[in-house]
């Protein structure tokens, strides 16, 4: 088969559609021999990662690079105005000769080839007091040409297939729940964490972009008063989350840390916590049980789903119940080694090949 795939959103380092992009794009350059794809990446400031550009290019694969930014990109192809029409058939004429186009997080290209398209969440429509307008206002235009457009839809959880069928008209056949892998970050060099950013164990840690998604207010109300630090790694996002630097005296903010720094705080933290309100998946739990860190997680969205039983739950709505779920699992021991284990267990069932298998036989079927 000729494949495209849109991987436009690989730029946006620190979040979760970036490390998904970049996840998939290093899984079909490792394990497909048998088909061609064509990898096509559009910003208008921001390069494709060096590290990418270079597996690709070594690869039998093709890349096609264009510099438009994001928002345009968006009236282009999710807007479709009058004038777009001649713009669309210049940029993707090359389309023509693919069999499948898979489209990003962000814009639905009309494609010349069948179509199939990714989605992570619907948090714009669940929580849309939690995300921004621009996002909003964006994901709905997608949504509504993703429901007439597109052949196959994955979904990164059943809780997403189950929103998609709540809140559009989508056949039941045509969603495919595909869990994304994830790659366990490795160290490269041996050095000491806690150090660099003065840390002192034990602590609590906490991954996630600085938006009113995920909660971290009522994370850093429920530490408050506790003999031990949180630290919070994530970028800045918008909303009411970054007001709170300054005023609770046990809680760190690192902001964007690299890889190798994230998997030592993940291996040095006592426990992780994510109490975010709605997640498509949630990649920092799968990655801190990789750690054989103990997780406590939301009761909502995919997060128990994820879960299972290699994490204790919490409501991520009560203040109270965050913190006493942190209190229990920090005094037993025992009880965050039985989560380590299950974590580490549960955390193997996320993997890349199988993902890349599942797309592949999915897209071969529909063919």
């Amino acid at each position: 088969m000729n494949i495209g795939i849109d991987i436009s959103q690989i730029v946006y380092t620190g979040t979760g559609v970036a490390r998904f992009t970049r996840g998939l794009v290093d899984a079909i350059v490792s394990y497909d021999t048998e088909n061609t794809w064509t990898f096509f990446f559009s910003s208008f400031r921001q390069k494709i990662p060096t590290d990418v550009y270079n597996k690709i290019n070594k690869s039998n694969h093709k890349l096609v690079c264009k510099h438009i930014p994001p928002t345009l990109l968006g009236v282009l192809w999710n807007d479709r105005p009058f004038w777009s029409h001649a713009m669309n058939n210049s940029l993707l004429k090359w389309t023509q000769k693919l069999d499948w186009f898979i489209t990003s997080d962000w814009a639905e290209a009309p494609a010349l080839c069948k179509k199939a398209t990714i989605v992570h969440d619907l948090v714009f429509r669940c929580f849309p007091e939690t995300v921004h307008p621009l996002i909003i206002k964006t994901q709905e235009k997608r949504l509504e040409r993703v429901v007439n457009e597109s052949n196959v839809i994955f979904a990164d959880s059943h809780t997403t297939k189950k929103d998609l069928q709540e809140f559009f008209s989508i056949k039941k056949a045509d969603i495919m729940v595909n869990y994304p892998g994830v790659k366990k970050m490795q160290l490269t060099v041996t050095h000491d964490v806690l150090a660099k950013y003065d840390l002192k164990k034990p602590f609590i840690l906490t991954v996630g972009k600085l938006e009113p998604r995920k909660n971290m207010s009522r994370l850093i109300e429920a530490v408050r008063g506790m003999n031990v630090m949180l630290i919070v790694v994530g970028i800045e996002g918008w909303g009411e989350a970054n007001n709170h630097q300054t005023h609770n005296k046990n809680v760190r903010f690192l902001g964007f840390v690299s890889d190798e720094d994230l998997s030592a705080l993940y291996s040095k933290a006592t426990i992780f916590v994510f109490p975010s309100l709605y997640e498509g998946f949630g990649y920092p739990i799968v990655e801190a049980m990789q750690h054989y860190c103990p997780v406590i997680a939301s009761n909502t969205s995919s997060l128990a789903e994820i879960a299972k039983d290699a994490a204790l739950l919490c409501d991520p709505t009560d203040v109270q119940n965050i913190k006493q779920t942190i209190e229990q699992l920090l005094a037993d021991t025992k009880l965050q080694q039985t989560l380590s284990e299950k974590g580490k267990q549960r955390a193997a069932k996320f993997s890349w090949k199988t993902y890349y298998n599942t797309l592949i036989k999915a897209l071969g079927n529909e063919t």
